[in-house]
Formats: structure tokens, sequence, C-alpha cells
């Protein structure tokens, strides 16, 4: 606890991923104020196409309430 997903467009190299995980599990941990080794990071691929639908309808715009920073689009 806790764990967090990135979900995202397919195409960034693993090395980029684990630099960004690595960022926000001490991000997260320093907010909450938990060790890091508490904290969890997975990255979950999306393809464009299919972005909209799985993702912002679902996940973002039906679900506002708790979305505490929100997209531009």
């Amino acid at each position: 606890m806790p764990h967090v997903v990135v979900k995202l467009w397919p195409g960034r190299n693993d090395e980029t991923k684990f630099g960004l995980a690595k960022k926000i599990a001490q991000d997260v941990a320093d907010g909450l104020k938990v060790d890091i080794g508490d904290v969890s990071v997975a990255f979950e691929e999306v393809e464009k196409s299919d972005w909209e639908e799985m993702i912002y309808k679902k996940e973002i715009k039906d679900n506002m309430e708790n979305i505490y920073f929100k997209p531009n689009y």
C-alpha cells in the first residue's frame, strides 16, 4: 500500500518507465509518509484508438469526483 497505476499510450521504453516509476514512488512515499518500499507502481499501455472509450469515458469522465488532477481535454 499504496499501488499506483499509470495508463498511457504504447511506445515508452523500459528505462523511461522505470525512471518515472522511481519518481512517482518517491513522491507518493513522501506525500503519504510511508516507506518507499511499501509503494508499487505499474504501467498499463492502452492503444490510442481505445483511449477514449476504455479510459476517458469509464475512468475519467464518469469518475470526476475521484480525479484530483484533471486533464485539459
